[in-house]
Order: C-alpha cells, then structure tokens, then sequence
C-alpha cells in the first residue's frame, strides 16, 4: 500500500510539474493577433511596429486587394494600434499609405528618430523593373505623414527593402541595405547586387555605398543591418548555400568586406537580428533548418527559432523554437521590444494550404523567457 502510495504521489508531482511548465510557456509566449486572409484580402504580410508617446503601439503592414497572393499585387498599407502593450489590437485597418505604385507598396519599416519624430520607408513598386524604398516622416506621431521622399536617386532598378530593416546609427546616420535584382533593360536574376544606402541629414537626402563584393556563386538577397559595439556595422545576408552570409563594414556603411559564410544555418530565407535593450545582447529570428532541398527556397521555411548572443554575433545560446509546424511557413519577420516583453510580427502561412505569406502572426514573448 505504501509503495502505491509513493507512486500516486510521483505521478501527481509530475503531472503538477508538467502543467506548471506547460502554464510557463504558454504565459511567455502568447500569440495576440493573426491577420487572415478574406474577401478582397487575399494577403496579409510584411509589417513593422512603432510605440507611439501616449503608449500604444503603431503596427503597418502590407495589405494587399483583389485576388492574387503575388508580391506584385495590388497593396496599400494599413495600421492596427494596441493600447495595452500588444496583447490586444484594434479590429479595423486604418489606411496608412494608399496604393501609390501601378502595382502596389509594401514592406514596412518604421523608426523612432533622434529628433523625436517618425520614420516610414516602403517599396513603391510599379513594374519588375522600377520598385524602390521611399521614405516619410510624421511629427504627429503617426496621424499625418510628409510627401515621400525617394532614397535611391543614383540607380534605376528593382531594389529590395526587407520589412524592419532601417536602422540609425550613434552618429545619426540613417541606414539601410537593399538588393537590386534587376537594373534597367536588364533581365530579373535570383541573384542580387547588394549595396547600402544611408543619411546624413535625417532622410532628406541618400547616399550609395559601394556595392558588397562577391565572386562565388553564392546568391545573395535580401540584407539587413545591425550596428555592433565596437562602431562596426554587420550585415546578415538571405544566401544560398545552407547557412546566411555575413559582411562587415568599418566606415559607417559606405564600404564592405566580402562576403563570408556565418554559423547559422538557413535555407534562402532572411533572417532578423535586433539589439535587446535591457541586456544589450543581439536576438537572432530565423528558420533553424540545416535541411537542404533542391528548389528556389532551398528547404522550407520552418521552423521559426530565436537565439541570443552575449559576443555580438559569434556564438549562439538559449536557441528555441517558437514556432515547429512541418507545414508551416515562417519569415519575414519584425522585431518589438516593449517594457518586458518582445512583439515579433512574421508571415504565418501554410505550405498545404498555400497561404505561406497570406497570414501574418503578432506573437508576445516575455524576455526573461529569451534567457531560459
């Protein structure tokens, strides 16, 4: 009887420690807002946050029309807000940005400037050989915005700019980094030039850096930038070949290392990287896949796993899926920190249902969690 006893008692101290840990990760990571498609709203992608002075939070996406799930779509951008730090969104789009292109605008990035006010940049598309990132700027907190400013004058062509990808420098300087696929007269290739663009003068006016160097048959797309301590900018680059490339800049953004492979594995699928505030450690976002595959994405798009590094990029720690669905379909990511917690907003789709970048999920995870 007594042995029975001690083995009731075992099962009920596991099955206890088991709801506690299942409660844990539940409430460190909720998901708060999924943006499905619908009538005339075939699509849902792309978006960016920005917390506004009164407290709540601005989220503009992509918000495309019609019938086709194409990147070429008809889009214009829409705003949701969250008065209680992301854990609930209003239901109803605001029109943010029309449809400005012949063909659409889409991947938001938005950024809080040292002088206090709002910067928006999105791709206005009007053909696969004339899409580029303008800028606006609003000093009402997101009510109204400035005409848009173009921020690539030097170039003609179909540039890429990632949702979430504008960052400004200690010194300043506004900076960018985008993949052109196709200049003028030319024909579109998977392979990208990718070059960076940045602002001594809050936006007003935009420079080129030289292009990043590459002689491999790597292919490179879809960069992002982030500023590391020691004043360096590194850029972490969509690639072929199972794992992201890296560059690295001494000057600001104006000149780049070549190319080199980094220790995280991905098939072609951008990946995010953003600084936590309260530790000032880097969080990694992207598909923790080692699989290859033949194809254009080189393997799929799941899972979506985060990771931090405490040596600004050289090694990965606390590496956790947060999402694992075989069939899902996971990228394009932005990165939110509040107070405790971090918003992430990413395409949520399915592979069987080919919705892939139809959904888009506003997911909260509190930062201790990051850490455990």
């Amino acid at each position: 009887m007594n042995t029975c006893k001690h083995i009731l008692s075992a099962l009920l101290l596991l099955i206890s420690v088991s709801v506690c840990v299942n409660a844990q990760k539940n409430k460190s990571q909720t998901l708060a807002l999924q943006l499905n498609p619908g009538p005339d709203n075939p699509r849902n992608s792309e978006g960016d946050f920005i917390t506004l002075k009164d407290g709540r939070i601005l989220f503009i996406y992509s918000h495309y029309t019609g019938t086709s799930t194409s990147d070429h779509a008809p889009a214009y951008l829409a705003g949701r807000y969250s008065s209680d730090g992301g854990k609930t969104w209003t239901p109803a789009d605001r029109l943010i940005v029309d449809r400005e292109g012949d063909m659409n605008v889409m991947s938001v990035s938005l950024l809080r400037l040292h002088d206090g006010t709002i910067g928006l940049w999105y791709l206005k598309k009007n053909s696969e050989t004339d899409c580029k990132p303008l800028m606006r700027i609003s000093k009402d907190e997101g009510e109204t915005w400035s005409a848009p400013i173009s921020c690539i004058t030097d170039k003609n062509g179909y540039f890429v700019l990632n949702n979430n990808r504008v960052i400004q420098l200690k010194s300043g300087r506004l900076l960018m980094a985008v993949a052109l696929h196709r200049a003028e007269g030319g024909q579109w290739r998977p392979q990208a030039t990718l070059y960076s663009y940045f602002s001594d003068d809050n936006g007003k006016t935009w420079k080129s850096g030289a292009a990043v160097p590459n002689n491999t048959d790597i292919i490179t797309q879809e960069p992002g930038v982030i500023e590391l301590k020691d004043g360096r900018i590194m850029m972490l680059i969509r690639a072929s070949g199972g794992k992201q490339q890296l560059s690295f800049s001494s000057d600001k953004g104006e000149s780049w290392s070549h190319i080199g492979e980094s220790n995280i594995y991905s098939p072609i699928s951008p990946a995010s990287i953003a600084r936590i505030p309260k530790t000032g450690d880097l969080l990694l976002v992207w598909n923790n896949n080692k699989k290859t595959e033949e194809g254009w994405h080189g393997g799929v798009r799941t899972p979506l796993t985060i990771a931090v590094s405490k040596d600004e990029g050289k090694t990965w720690q606390h590496i956790k899926n947060i999402e694992s669905d075989p069939d899902g379909w996971y990228c394009y990511i932005a990165i939110h920190f509040t107070k405790k917690e971090v918003l992430l907003s990413y395409c949520a789709g399915s592979q069987s249902k080919k919705t892939h970048l139809s959904v888009t999920n506003i997911t909260r995870l509190d930062q201790k969690w990051l850490y455990k």
